[in-house]
């Protein structure tokens, strides 16, 4: 998988499509990404006490990686991510400006 957690990217299907956030988890097992403030769904919570009230309150739900694209620091556009060996190292970088990610 060529995305990172804490990378910048762009949703291009679903309900959010065109929105742009900050990944903060990444499950590989079933390549899945939570979107941080995305992808939102209402979730009832029952009070835990007496003299607490119930709530509805949102959570982000996981998406399919091939739904998210990779947002470009450099050219601010969503872009497929390449990689570029220098010496031992494996870089990332943007298909569309050659930038490294």
């Amino acid at each position: 998988m060529k995305i990172k957690k804490g990378d910048k990217v762009q949703i291009t299907t679903g309900k959010d499509a065109g929105k742009s956030g900050k990944i903060i988890d990444i499950n590989l097992q079933t390549r899945r990404v939570i979107i941080d403030g995305l992808n939102l769904y209402k979730k009832h919570v029952k009070p835990r006490r007496q003299d607490e009230k119930g709530e509805i309150i949102d959570i982000p739900r996981p998406m399919d990686v091939s739904n998210v694209a990779l947002v470009c620091a450099t050219c601010k556009k969503p872009a497929r991510a390449g990689y570029q060996v220098e010496g031992k190292k494996k870089i990332r970088v943007c298909r569309k400006c050659k930038a490294t990610l």
